[in-house]
């Protein structure tokens, strides 16, 4: 099962073969506003249509992932109506209009891992699950199994462990389990986000150390703010879900902090000055502590008013010779391997071997690519070394990854002709990422199929 969309306003209808970018003629000096938050957009709108009542979700990312996730919850009979950055979504309370659907996914990680626990824990009907052939690669059998262990019916329909799923709603029961956290946050987040339907309370307690715990707060934040009754630890090791379904609220996202990243690291490579607005410096996005990095790095870094407005200033030379663990902010890995190239000296990111199972193995993307273009790098088991070079120009492959071709982009900034295939992938989470991009005068040209 294969589709795909046009949906305009939505994301970049004109099909490009590829990208050319350019440093700017002058010294970058930006004011930037970046998109709303993806990991926010699909928990607020999965929790949103499960609750009792229409809620307004403000600040919205359109994004390929988050066109998917309401292209499935209307599939399930879900009104849902967009109005600019607003949507407005009218809440099922537990049950599905649509009692027997295929459902298809695209590339939404997101949404592979919270929507099999919301149909699990409907009382009636049956579904199947497609994604993509990127995503059907992913493994998806933890959330499957924690899913089954507290009452629900889901199995494989093709290879077991992976995509197309087939969910049976006939509720959850609630009770003790235990999970691990190492392989990926988002399973445990998509077996909270089901729990307060289930029969009884569910208590969830997680062995290992957690990939990226930040995510799981801000999941039980997003399930708070909708009305959820939860107990939790600090180090959230037990969480406690109570029987207590959602109820429909007005909320307003964040801005991506992930996004943001990418024109904080601009300003580091360049020499520069970016400043981004619409920014809260008390997220619970874990890639804002990309910032300390940054400092760590010699770049000014400045907290604007109140609490908004972050100000990057990069230096003449960025300092190198550090060993950095990314396992927090693993999906700014890329980033910073693009910045050690531009360094005094090696730098060596630990703690990020899960993204090699990402929509690529980003490691392996990262290592490729600089090769390519002249760059030494040593691959590790959880990470990678990058050493200081001078690049050339060259062709880069983004293996379909947003992550690969919004990192390697950075490199036009200052070297020129870098050429990013198939640039339509930054969909998935920042459709405007080149139009940004071009604002602060580097030189982006599109480039159609057959005119390289």
């Amino acid at each position: 099962m294969s589709k795909s969309h046009q949906y305009s306003g939505w994301s970049n209808n004109i099909e490009y073969s590829h990208v050319k970018i350019k440093p700017s003629k002058y010294k970058v000096d930006s004011n930037l506003f970046v998109p709303g938050s993806k990991s926010m957009t699909n928990r607020a709108l999965i929790i949103a249509a499960l609750a009792d009542g229409k809620s307004e979700i403000a600040g919205i990312l359109k994004s390929d992932d988050s066109y998917w996730c309401i292209e499935a919850l209307r599939e399930l009979g879900v009104k849902i109506d967009l109005v600019d950055d607003k949507v407005y979504v009218e809440g099922m309370n537990g049950k599905w209009v649509k009692k027997n659907s295929q459902l298809f996914i695209g590339a939404a990680g997101t949404v592979g891992r919270f929507l099999p626990g919301a149909l699990a824990q409907a009382a009636i009907g049956e579904w199947e699950v497609y994604a993509d052939e990127q995503l059907s690669k992913r493994p998806i059998k933890d959330i499957v199994n924690y899913l089954n262990a507290l009452g629900g019916e889901v199995s494989f329909l093709n290879m077991d462990g992976h995509f197309p799923l087939k969910v049976k709603g006939r509720g959850l029961k609630g009770g003790e389990i235990i999970a691990s956290g190492k392989i990926s946050s988002q399973f445990i987040s998509g077996l909270l986000i089901a729990s307060p339907y289930a029969k009884e309370k569910t208590t969830i307690k997680v062995v290992d150390e957690v990939v990226q715990i930040s995510y799981i707060k801000i999941t039980l934040n997003m399930m708070e703010q909708f009305g959820a009754s939860l107990q939790y630890n600090e180090h959230l090791t037990k969480i406690i879900v109570n029987n207590k379904p959602y109820t429909s609220q007005n909320i307003v996202l964040e801005s991506d902090i992930s996004t943001a990243c990418y024109f904080f690291a601009l300003a580091a490579l360049t020499g520069g000055k970016v400043v981004v607005n619409n920014v809260n410096c008390n997220t619970l996005q874990p890639d804002l502590k990309f910032l300390d990095f940054l400092k760590e790095m010699g770049c000014g870094v400045d907290i604007l008013h109140t609490q908004q407005q972050v100000e990057v200033r990069g230096p003449k030379q960025l300092k190198g010779g550090f060993t950095f663990n990314f396992k927090e902010i693993s999906d700014q890995a890329l980033t910073i391997g693009i910045l050690s190239v531009f360094s005094t000296l090696p730098i060596t990111i630990t703690g990020v071997a899960h993204i090699r199972r990402h929509e690529s193995d980003r490691i392996m993307a990262l290592s490729t690519n600089l090769k390519n273009i002249g760059i030494k790098v040593e691959e590790n088991d959880d990470g990678f070394t990058v050493y200081p070079g001078t690049p050339t120009d060259g062709i880069i492959n983004p293996y379909n990854d947003h992550r690969v071709a919004m990192a390697f982009a950075l490199l036009g900034s200052v070297i020129p002709n870098i050429v990013i295939e198939n640039p339509s992938c930054v969909s998935k989470t920042c459709p405007e990422f080149f139009e940004i991009l071009s604002k602060t005068g580097i030189d982006v040209q599109y480039i159609r199929e057959g005119d390289m």
